[in-house]
């Protein structure tokens, strides 16, 4: 018959000085594992801002391209002057093409917002009092689904 574990045993100290090392390990490995998490997420909060690129002029794009080109291609000097002249071309082509687009996207929002208040001056003069103030709420609801239609869209 085994004699019952004592306190004082050797091997029962053993068990509680090993228990007692785990503890701490496990202890150890958390905290190391909750200073890397709170890292990563830094990290990837700051690269997230950091990711928005600066606007650059025709001629700086220009430079830049032809410096990538003339590094991967080996141009010559009279190729990369060549090459530059043809990527400033290029870069104040759609500089230019850009800025047509947003000018049109402009004016047709203005010319938009036109017609709206023309169609609502319109009806104005044909509904009652009662009509208009349905078409209100009728509007207040189309603008409010239109909102939500977007968030949840954004959220996505």
């Amino acid at each position: 018959m085994k004699p019952a574990l004592d306190c004082n045993t050797a091997t029962y100290k053993q068990y509680k000085l090993a228990s007692d090392q785990l503890k701490k390990q496990i202890e150890k490995m958390k905290k190391l594992f909750l200073t890397l998490a709170i890292a990563a997420i830094g990290f990837t909060a700051s690269y997230a801002q950091d990711t928005h690129k600066e606007k650059l002029t025709p001629a700086q794009r220009a430079e830049k391209s032809t410096a990538k080109l003339e590094k991967e291609l080996g141009l010559t000097k009279d190729q990369k002057q060549k090459v530059y002249a043809i990527e400033l071309d290029k870069a104040s082509k759609a500089e230019a093409w850009h800025k047509q687009n947003h000018d049109a996207r402009k004016a047709m929002k203005e010319e938009h917002e036109a017609v709206k208040k023309s169609t609502d001056a319109k009806l104005d003069q044909v509904l009652t009092a009662e009509q208009k103030q349905k078409l209100s709420v009728l509007k207040a609801e189309k603008k409010e689904k239109q909102k939500d239609r977007h968030h949840k869209t954004k959220k996505a």
